[in-house]
């Protein structure tokens, strides 16, 4: 193992993914539910995302598509409180482990039941996807 494998300093690698951003360098960041453990979406963070998101003890991240800071739920109110954040163990990406503040974790429901971010199934024989919703209401 190398250095960045062993080291107790913080050495995150913000050009592991410059292809997005040549001005914004930014890392993958899993969002994780703290209290079900269930993943709620993958995001992007730049060194400012995250230096806002200890501050503010919320989810906060990069908006690649807007290039620009994307407080997580400003607008909605569906807000994370940060609990914990790890770091892999080549510094390039990270998770958040968050509980989120009401409703919705995402822009997305089911008959009003708020999903996280990941309620499709790919079905790998016939390529499409299945609304894990469907099948639940199934049962």
């Amino acid at each position: 193992m190398g250095l960045i494998e062993e080291t107790n300093e913080l050495m995150l690698d913000w050009n592991k993914i410059g292809s997005i951003s040549e001005e914004n360098k930014v890392i993958p960041v899993a969002v994780q539910n703290y209290n079900t453990k269930e993943v709620i979406l993958v995001a992007y963070v730049n060194e400012e995302a995250l230096k806002e998101s200890i501050r503010l003890r919320k989810a906060v991240f990069w908006s690649t598509s807007r290039n620009k800071l994307w407080f997580k739920g400003a607008e909605s109110g569906n807000t994370f409180t940060l609990k914990h954040i790890f770091v892999n163990c080549e510094q390039n990406s990270l998770v958040y482990q968050v509980t989120p503040d009401k409703g919705n974790i995402c822009h997305t429901s089911y008959n009003g039941v708020a999903n996280n971010c990941y309620y499709r199934e790919l079905d790998m024989d016939t390529m499409k996807l299945i609304n894990l919703n469907e099948i639940k209401k199934g049962e």
